[in-house]
């Protein structure tokens, strides 16, 4: 038996879940968001930024929250130092005599206490946090209000891309981050969001008391806390124009780090004390589609990577021995033009060629309904060159420290 049948399966759940996407958003109305913004009302609302050695970037992080277009007298930003050992805390005096900003320094422990300490010094009806080294445009606040006019939504996500990539591995991570514009936006549709990403989401200040505050979460609290939102009921919402941009890491080390993190805190949220969202009809979409999807998506990574690196050594296998006996100058030239005729045209090609077609379309989907500024093609490129190869990285990793009960710190 043919290993690469074992494939067959993945490559439709992938081609299955993208045609999911693509037939969510052609059924989901653009005038529904539109009129959702016009009929808005101003909460008052607070924006965590909670840091730890964030000096670099605090001053333009807190700047471009300064410019945000949105009624001065119901907007507080607070700067939260979590124990820096470096020149955060400078870097906040130059703010501490905004009338809007409101500065906390307390014990490192971690990112979770680091938003309680804000959330509990605020009576905003709204909180929402920013990572330290993520910036937003100035209509960003605006476009997420508007989600909070259903009483039931308790949170609501942006749309996040890279902050100015410089190098082949952060472009890819720029298409990437815009594939999960379009995918976080159809998701929401059917209220199957399970992360709310750092970088400004917000969320119902009452909710968040109601059910405990953030916590640890495995070092992914902002997924943690989605995943305690959907099972007690409530809905997560999304504004792809409420534009936000982050740093990405710019080495394969940085980002395989941060990746493993994310994966090993999804899949010990998810096998824990979750475990009951998936495959629950209760929760709709969320169990029955979203959740059972990104397990297997994990699965299928690190299994379609296996297959490869078999596939290679087979035919590296065969190449040698074919060319036993004959001379080695002889066999490097090349003998055979190029005949597309003998291009191996089977499923297993073929469903591929088509998933990476889907994706394509959704990144150009994203940066569409978004309205990202900057060329595709740019990204697109690495991200058909590299993605495959890196993902299976960070997935053998996390499922190996999962496995092991191996766990590692937030920059290790």
């Amino acid at each position: 038996m043919s290993p690469e049948l074992f494939a067959y399966p993945f490559l439709f759940v992938a081609i299955f879940v993208e045609s999911f996407i693509l037939v969510t958003l052609l059924s989901k109305p653009a005038r529904d968001a539109r009129a959702r913004e016009q009929g808005a009302a101003t909460p008052s609302v607070a924006v965590i930024v909670p840091c730890w050695n964030e000096a670099a970037t605090l001053g333009a992080t807190c700047e471009s929250l300064l410019a945000l277009r949105y009624p001065k007298d119901k907007l507080e930003i607070f700067l939260v130092d979590d124990g820096s050992t470096d020149e955060t805390a400078a870097a906040m005096a130059r703010f501490a005599e905004h009338p809007q900003v409101r500065i906390i320094r307390k014990e490192n422990g971690g990112k979770h206490t680091a938003l309680n300490a804000a959330i509990n010094a605020t009576s905003a009806e709204l909180v929402g946090c920013l990572d330290a080294d993520s910036f937003v445009e100035p209509d960003a606040l605006n476009h997420i209000v508007a989600c909070f006019t259903d009483p039931h939504v308790a949170a609501a996500t942006a749309a996040m891309s890279v902050h100015r990539p410089g190098n082949f591995l952060q472009h890819m991570q720029n298409a990437e981050y815009i594939f999960g514009i379009t995918l976080r936006h159809s998701f929401a549709s059917v209220n199957g969001l399970y992360v709310t990403p750092g970088p400004f989401s917000f969320y119902r200040r009452d909710v968040i008391e109601k059910l405990g505050g953030f916590r640890y979460g495995h070092q992914t609290e902002d997924m943690e806390m989605a995943l305690r939102i959907q099972h007690a009921g409530y809905k997560i919402e999304n504004a792809p124009r409420a534009r936000v941009y982050t740093q990405a890491p710019e080495t394969l080390s940085k980002l395989v780090k941060q990746r493993t993190r994310w994966t090993s805190g999804f899949l010990r949220n998810i096998l824990g004390e979750y475990r009951g969202l998936v495959a629950s009809r209760n929760h709709g979409a969320l169990g029955m589609l979203v959740l059972p999807a990104a397990l297997i998506s994990i699965a299928s990574g690190i299994l379609l990577f296996s297959l490869t690196l078999v596939n290679l050594g087979q035919n590296a296998l065969a190449a040698i021995d074919v060319r036993v006996g004959i001379p080695l100058s002889y066999s490097m030239l090349p003998h055979v033009a190029l005949d597309w005729f003998y291009f191996p045209a089977n499923v297993y090609a073929l469903l591929g060629i088509a998933t990476l077609a889907a994706s394509v379309s959704l990144i150009a989907i994203g940066k569409r309904i978004s309205r990202t500024p900057g060329n595709i093609a740019f990204d697109i490129v690495p991200y058909l060159i590299l993605y495959v190869f890196v993902v299976p990285l960070w997935l053998i990793t996390a499922t190996s420290d999962v496995a092991r009960g191996k766990r590692r710190g937030w920059r290790y």
